[in-house]
């Protein structure tokens, strides 16, 4: 395939992807070469690590490839989209539960899919050019892939950060990152050395003078988050007058953002975090995030977010919902009720 480049490397699995004009965008046969490899290196004692990392300085991964979606969802067609969404769901948990370190290198724009795929190693790299979202509400979609686990315990530890970042697609830049969704910021002119010792000791150690330490940095967005975030830590009804009622940039980009994204898809991710919690596992968060996805083509809003965003691109999509406040509570509970036959379910790892 070329869109993806899987081999071993002294000690370590590799996994590069190499679609780099579509910002390295995640196909379905993408996921499901990931998969499988990582599914073959599980009980592979020669290798010891695996390492994950992407061409081009543009992206780690932009998010999915959905225009397929798109199209056959128009089409009446919706299972494609399901069984894209429950075998790379599958493929997430996989990662966010390997047996052996897997170490991702994330530049540029990692959102969506790319979360899915970097944010659940055990070591997750930034650097100075990336950037990390969720924007699925801006497209009728709740932040998936796993990735409303990792905003339920950021939400743990700040309360109403998770909805917050999820609900409006804030970008979490540099070093900001290292709040929920990575563990290590390193100048990339390092990297390529540091993937090589990798591959060669099939440890994923970094050296304590690599990794940079700007606590004024990491400081400044503390009080930002948290002052944000306090907004966002209340009923959903309540939201958007507390940010009006704010007058900093900060709660007027949120609220302007919030007031893009889809009201159903914004209102379901607060309900998912809520149930979430901090002790949730992988699990339990894309067994929500999949009854959400598995309806959204049918009873959601996801082909008309697409519509507006990718194919026709006027960025004027027709909610239903006029605002947050408007939707009802019976809604969101159908959209997350159990799906009974469909609900997900897991491969034991490994096969």
């Amino acid at each position: 395939m070329t869109d993806i480049r899987i081999r071993t490397e002294g000690r370590a699995g590799r996994i590069t992807l190499t679609r780099e004009k579509a910002l390295n965008a995640l196909s379905y046969d993408m996921c499901m070469a990931v998969d499988e490899a990582l599914n073959s290196w599980a009980t592979d004692p020669a290798v010891q690590l695996v390492l994950i990392d992407a061409e081009g300085e543009k992206a780690f991964c932009a998010g999915g490839d959905i225009v397929e979606m798109h199209s056959t969802g128009t089409a009446g067609d919706y299972d494609y989209g399901r069984r894209f969404w429950r075998d790379e769901y599958a493929m997430n948990a996989r990662l966010a539960t390997y047996p052996k370190p897997v170490v991702a290198f994330m530049q540029g724009f990692t959102m969506g899919g790319g979360v899915g795929l970097g944010c659940h190693a055990s070591t997750r790299i930034v650097g100075a050019s990336s950037q990390i979202a969720m924007p699925e509400c801006g497209i009728g979609l709740v932040p998936d892939v796993g990735g409303s686990h990792i905003l339920a315990r950021l939400s743990a530890l700040h309360p109403g950060a998770g909805a917050w970042i999820g609900t409006t697609g804030h970008r979490l830049k540099g070093m900001h990152a290292l709040f929920g969704f990575a563990d290590h910021f390193v100048d990339e002119h390092h990297w390529p050395t540091l993937k090589a010792a990798m591959c060669e000791s099939g440890t994923p150690g970094i050296p304590a003078h690599l990794g940079a330490d700007d606590l004024a940095a990491q400081a400044d967005f503390y009080i930002e988050m948290k002052t944000i975030a306090a907004h966002f830590n209340r009923a959903p009804s309540k939201i958007a007058a507390s940010l009006a009622a704010d007058p900093s940039e900060l709660a007027q980009q949120a609220l302007k953002a919030l007031s893009r994204a889809d009201p159903l898809a914004a209102a379901c991710h607060i309900e998912i975090l809520r149930r979430l919690g901090p002790k949730s596992t992988i699990r339990e968060a894309l067994t929500l995030e999949y009854r959400f996805t598995h309806r959204c083509m049918e009873q959601g809003n996801f082909l008309e977010g697409i519509r507006a965003a990718v194919i026709d691109k006027d960025r004027s999509p027709k909610w239903p919902h006029a605002a947050l406040a408007d939707v009802p509570a019976a809604q969101v509970e159908a959209m997350l009720a159990p799906l009974g036959a469909d609900d997900l379910t897991f491969p034991e790892d490994p096969t």
